[in-house]
């Protein structure tokens, strides 16, 4: 017998029958199927969500750790290079900020703080000067007769910074990083070779290295130490 086209003729099975019946349960079963798989995909989009978002809280929270723990205690420890101490300290004589040149030779029987320091992209290497000089009584109270910090940025470039920021402490420069290579204090920054990282060496009246602290190397990469923390750390090394 033909089909029923009739408009509002169904073309399914006639409903009570027994093939209505397995119709409707085939129909229910994708639904349900569909609606099992709907359900499998939006669980798995809210643990992934989930994921991401502890992923992100973690991160954060460790980024902000790391960040405040080197603000309040930049630096906890800090290696020691070559010349170490009790070895004769290179002499040296730069091109100075306050003018003219700067030799070691120059402030024999004095004890003398090295400070040499990345230069002029780094604004908390010179903080540093800023901030020993602040703390002057401090800084003469630990011994230190004279700071002298060394840079490998051109002369006429760190005059000119020193001039901004009204910084007194003599700032040497060591273009061709001669003298900062003899004192390894350019194997300690985040520049590489090229520049200094953030390196204090005490040298004694007689020319001798009494305390060396290199703070700029990896993984901190130190650009800043507290004075506190600082002349801690030197009173420590002294002793021992």
């Amino acid at each position: 017998m033909a089909a029923d086209t009739r408009p509002g003729a169904t073309t399914g099975p006639k409903p009570g029958t027994k093939a209505a019946a397995k119709t409707a349960r085939r129909e229910k079963a994708q639904q349900q199927r569909l609606q099992e798989e709907q359900r499998r995909q939006r669980t798995r989009r809210l643990r992934v969500t989930a994921l991401v978002a502890a992923l992100v809280i973690t991160v954060t929270a460790g980024l902000y750790f790391v960040f405040r723990q080197a603000e309040q205690s930049p630096a906890k420890g800090y290696d020691v290079g070559s010349p170490g101490i009790g070895k004769a300290a290179p002499a040296f004589d730069l091109a100075s900020s306050a003018g003219g040149t700067e030799s070691l030779a120059g402030h024999k029987g004095e004890t003398v703080l090295l400070y040499f320091q990345e230069g002029l992209g780094c604004q908390p290497c010179w903080d540093q000067i800023t901030d020993l000089e602040k703390a002057e009584k401090q800084v003469k109270a630990a011994g230190i007769d004279q700071v002298l910090s060394i840079t490998t940025d051109p002369a006429d470039l760190v005059k000119r910074k020193v001039k901004d920021d009204g910084i007194t402490t003599p700032v040497l420069s060591d273009p061709d990083l001669k003298v900062s290579k003899e004192y390894t204090t350019n194997q300690y920054g985040m520049m590489g070779t090229s520049k200094n990282g953030h390196s204090f060496i005490l040298v004694g009246p007689d020319g001798k290295i009494q305390w060396r602290a290199d703070y700029g190397g990896a993984p901190k990469y130190t650009m800043y130490v507290k004075v506190d923390q600082l002349l801690t750390d030197l009173k420590a090394g002294r002793k021992a």
